[in-house]
This record gives structure tokens, sequence and C-alpha cells, in this order.
């Protein structure tokens, strides 16, 4: 199948081979990551955001421009500093002493993938503006809207390693981004190649798609069928998050203040249906889900003082839930559908 009769009429298993050529495309120049880079692609076709935590020079940056690159589409990066301010971000208004008027300097968040570099980094105030950009799909600039580029991506990243002058992103900001990825150094395989190549000669993507062909993607993942017995599956999984004990898990409850809000049981729902449709299905099957639940859950999960002094994260509450939460039986709607 053609690139143009993807964008024309798509289909899963179109999908599954234009998506193919992306990641091929970008697995030339990015090595390892696997696992990060399916995130990436999963938000994209979710029309989510991620946020990323990972040591420094592990090609967080090469795989969204990468990526930004194969599909033709814009890519801007900031660097999160102290002395940033919100017009840095969404733009200003600039006066022209000759002609007395004023005109619109769009800021770089104007773009298709946006990396927000170190975004802890920045004052409460202007992550507030990124976040507003990415909720909005809009910047409002005296008086005057401006809508960002379709489709839009924000990558957010935080360094782990590094907390002097650092703004940590409030529990009900964070809630806006659908993943928090973790991402961890590469094996020795994988680094061996990773020098290998940084020391030959430069190897550069190929475009392959459109922005407009991705669109239809995002819209294809929209029409992904999603079991209600999944959905129900979803709203156990964040109901177990703030009331524990309903779901037998009493022991849990004082090491959460907070659990997750209804945007988890949402974006775990959108994730199936983008993961699904990169896997080349129609529907959505429970392992779609079980696969994103912690990067969905973890930056949503906020621990007691009981539960950090007793050295707990995250993952291992969420661990903990979909042990008690068992994933429901391989609906059998599928079938009727692939018939």
């Amino acid at each position: 199948m053609s690139t143009a009769e993807t964008t024309a009429n798509p289909t899963p298993a179109g999908t599954a081979e234009l998506m193919e050529q992306i990641l091929y495309e970008v697995k030339r120049v990015v090595v390892g990551q696997d696992r990060f880079l399916e995130r990436v692609m999963v938000a994209m076709l979710a029309g989510g955001h991620l946020l990323v935590e990972g040591v420094p020079g592990l090609a967080k940056t090469l795989t969204v421009k990468t990526l930004a690159d194969t599909v033709r589409g814009q890519f801007k990066r900031i660097q999160f500093t102290p002395d940033l301010v919100p017009a840095d971000l969404v733009g200003t208004r600039i006066y022209n002493q000759k002609t007395g008027d004023f005109s619109t300097s769009l800021g770089p968040v104007f773009a298709n993938l946006l990396l927000a570099d170190e975004i802890n980094r920045a004052p409460a105030k202007v992550q507030s503006a990124l976040l507003e950009v990415m909720q909005e799909r809009q910047v409002t600039i005296a008086g005057e809207t401006h809508r960002v580029p379709r489709p839009f991506l924000v990558m957010a990243t935080q360094n782990p390693i590094e907390t002097e002058g650092t703004y940590p992103l409030p529990e009900a900001q964070v809630d806006r981004f659908m993943m928090k990825v973790l991402v961890d150094y590469p094996s020795d395989e994988e680094e061996f190649v990773i020098v290998q190549r940084v020391i030959g000669p430069p190897v550069s993507a190929t475009p392959v798609a459109t922005t407009e062909q991705l669109a239809a993607l995002q819209a294809e993942a929209r029409r992904v069928y999603v079991d209600p017995s999944l959905i129900q599956y979803a709203v156990k999984l964040v109901s177990a998050t703030r009331t524990p004990e309903k779901h037998g898990l009493k022991d849990l409850h004082r090491f959460i203040t907070f659990g997750a809000s209804p945007r988890a049981s949402i974006s775990l729902t959108e994730g199936a249906r983008a993961l699904a449709l990169l896997r080349g299905r129609s529907y959505a099957l429970p392992e779609d889900m079980t696969a994103l639940v912690p990067d969905v859950l973890r930056h949503r999960v906020t621990l007691s003082y009981e539960g950090l002094s007793e050295g707990l994260t995250p993952d291992s509450l969420i661990e903990k839930v979909m042990r008690a939460v068992p994933a429901p039986p391989k609906p059998l709607e599928h079938e009727k559908l692939v018939a």
C-alpha cells in the first residue's frame, strides 16, 4: 500500500506498515530505546503528551528530532531555565517604531513536536504557560487567539539526578501529561553500536510521511474498538489508587495521599487504542492496556510521608494494584469485526 493510499483510506494494516516505515527510519539514527520510542508513537497517535525522566545523554532530543524529520514536521526545542518568562514560550507583541503598529511574534511552542528540556528548571508561571498550550492547543496574545499546528506533541524532560535550583511540577499540572516514561541506560551492546555510529559517517532519517498522514492516523486511532469490559478495567485500576480498601488493598491506603484522576482512565483507554493500531489491529486487547498502566499512573499517584519513609515508589504500588485488579478475558467482539 502506498503512503498516498494510507492517507486517503487508512486501515490497521496500512497504519502498521506506515508506522513501521517511520520506526525504521528513526532506528537508523537512534540505537535502542525501543520501549521509549513506542511510547512516543502511542502518545503521537493518541494526541497526548509525554513527561520523560532520564539522565542526560540518552538520545531523548535526538529521538524527537528524528521523528519530526520522518514525518516532515516542525521541531522546536526549549531549554528551560530559571530566568525564562512565558513570552519566551508563547510569543509576544512587538512595537514597530516606523509604522507605529504592533505585530505578533509567535514563540517556539508553534511546532508539531516540541521538546521542553528540563521543564522543572523554570518557575511555575512558565510551566503553567506551557501546560495551558498543551491543554487548549492555542495561545492568546493581546486578545488574539493563535492555534498551534496539528498534530501537536509536547515531550517534557526532567533530570532526576539534580534537584538544586528546580521547581517541582505541581501534581495538578503533571496530570495533564498522558504518560510519564522512565528512560534507562542502554545495554553494553547498544552502547557499542552508539559509539560506532557517532564516530562513523553521519546518518540522517529520510522523510516517509507527512503531518497530514499523521493527522489521518490519529483519526483512525479514535475509531479503534474498545470493549466495555476493557474500559471498566481501566476505571477499576484508577479507582483502586483512590480507594484501595474497596479492592482488597486495605494496607495501601496509608501509603497514598492522592490517587489518579479520571484523566488516567481516559489516557489508558486512548493509549490502548493507539497501541492496538500500532500493532496492526482495529480492536484493543487487554495486553494493550496493561502494557501502558505503569506509564499512565506513575505520575498520578502521590505517596504519603509514610509511603516515602517505607522506601516505596509509585511503580511498586501500581504493581500491587495490577495484581489485585485482574484484567478481563480477551473480548470476543473482535471476532465479529474481522469476520
